[in-house]
């Protein structure tokens, strides 16, 4: 699907851009006695060394055969047709060296990260973080905590947490939990935290159950704390809570990696509470359970 979305995306907008460029056109000469030179006078004269748009396509060493694809189809189109070529530019930007890791080896066939998983405990609930023992407990001025995360291997997010704060007797704050899908403005599962309403405390953090969907391999998504009230909260930074990973199955996405954030990252980026996951047997859950469809995205939110 993702490598049809990379053909797909450049001949929309080569279309897109076509039709932008017969829009500037300036309308032909309606005058009876006006020539062909006096025509071609009121178009704009390009040189061959200058262009409009340049296009840099992304692909890797070994994908040959797209790129042979892309130079068959729109991009034939676009060297053939005498004003485009004139005016837009296209070229492939490809990498020093190839990846040697197989694609079938990798975190995904984008990355040339190796998949490393080792001994997952299946079908036993895990915590996503967990503060240390000596790490102390207090509010933050953050009133939005982000953090995002991929999925390597399925898995089920049974419940979202927050920390809890050592200042107070019981919960005494209001906080709302979401997750959400890379790309989609509206949350896959809503936690709402309150004092009549808090959930179950299990070792520092405070869990509520969520609607459960497996997360299929691939699926990318962040979690998003946001305090009601005016104080801030709990919150820590990545290098100060512990990733339980599950050996291997998902990974915590930072900013510090070089990828630029998705569109809905909120607030700071750190962790102000959990989650609650099993990991799935794919052949012995396909039956209990199906993935969530998630809408197209309508617009920002």
């Amino acid at each position: 699907m993702r490598n049809w979305l990379v053909l797909l995306c450049p001949c929309v907008l080569g279309a897109a851009l076509h039709l932008w460029l017969r829009l500037r056109s300036p309308p032909p000469a309606r005058a009876s006695g006006a020539g062909r030179a006096d025509q071609l006078a009121l178009l704009p004269q390009w040189k061959s060394s200058h262009y409009d748009v340049v296009v840099g396509v992304l692909s890797a060493r070994n994908n040959h055969e797209l790129r042979n694809v892309i130079r068959s189809t729109w991009l034939k189109h676009l060297v053939q047709h005498p004003a485009l070529s004139q005016r837009v530019l296209v070229k492939f930007i490809i990498g020093a060296h190839g990846c040697e890791v197989p694609v079938e080896d990798r975190e995904d066939p984008y990355s040339c990260k190796l998949l490393n998983i080792t001994n997952p405990v299946l079908n036993q609930e895990i915590e996503a973080f967990s503060l240390l023992e000596d790490t102390s407990s207090g509010l933050s001025e953050d009133r939005v905590v982000s953090v995002s995360f991929r999925v390597l291997y399925p898995i089920v997010i049974t419940s979202l947490g927050v920390f809890y704060d050592a200042n107070d007797v019981g919960f005494q704050r209001n906080i709302t939990v979401k997750l959400y899908q890379a790309e989609q403005e509206e949350a896959l599962f809503i936690a709402r935290f309150s004092p009549p309403s808090c959930g179950v405390q299990v070792n520092k953090l405070w869990y509520k159950p969520v609607e459960q969907f497996i997360l299929p391999e691939s699926f990318e998504g962040t979690i998003v704390w946001e305090s009601q009230d005016l104080q801030g909260l709990v919150s820590r930074n990545l290098h100060k809570v512990t990733v339980n990973d599950g050996g291997g199955v998902l990974r915590v996405i930072t900013t510090g990696e070089g990828a630029l954030p998705h569109e809905f990252m909120e607030g700071v980026e750190g962790v102000a509470g959990g989650f609650l996951y099993t990991i799935q047997d794919e052949n012995a859950e396909a039956q209990k359970r199906v993935t969530r469809p998630v809408p197209h995205r309508q617009g920002q939110r």
